[in-house]
């Protein structure tokens, strides 16, 4: 079943994305969720027209997502966290979390957007990927301190 979506989905593609995905998955979740819809000839020239008028208004959207990179930078973000004596912590560090350092620094990152290249379990540093645009993507690396 090919379908085009409406919004990006993890895993499987970007807004105005024609991709086949299995009747049930498309019927089931896509459709109904309201991240993608049918792709028939009618829908196909319309997303290709709505891209076409879009396209300068993606370059900029693409740059802003690189200037969002450019101000992560190399900075490293300090997650505080209980941490027992053994350096392991209690319960868990979450992009929640990790996003709203980046807001305290200025920084708006949306937590679905970012994601932990290792799950944090002790004390210490991590990296996690954001992902800004489909072709702008930036590590973060961060620090989990005891509390």
């Amino acid at each position: 079943m090919e379908v085009i979506l409406k919004d990006d989905v993890k895993g499987l593609g970007y807004k105005n994305d024609l991709v086949t995905v299995r009747p049930g998955y498309g019927r089931n979740y896509l459709l109904p969720q309201g991240l993608a819809i049918v792709a028939d000839k009618s829908a196909k020239k319309i997303v290709a027209e709505n891209v076409r008028q879009a396209s300068h208004k993606a370059e900029k959207v693409k740059a802003d997502a690189q200037a969002v990179a450019d101000q992560i930078g190399d900075q490293v973000f300090e997650l505080p966290a209980k941490v027992g004596e053994t350096g392991k912590i209690f319960g868990r560090v979450t992009t929640l979390q990790l996003a709203e350092a980046l807001k305290n620094k200025g920084i708006d990152v949306d937590r679905k957007r970012l994601s932990f290249d290792q799950e944090p379990t002790a004390a210490g540093d991590y990296t996690a990927t954001a992902s800004l645009h489909k072709e702008v993507k930036h590590t973060v690396n961060f620090r989990v301190v005891a509390a």
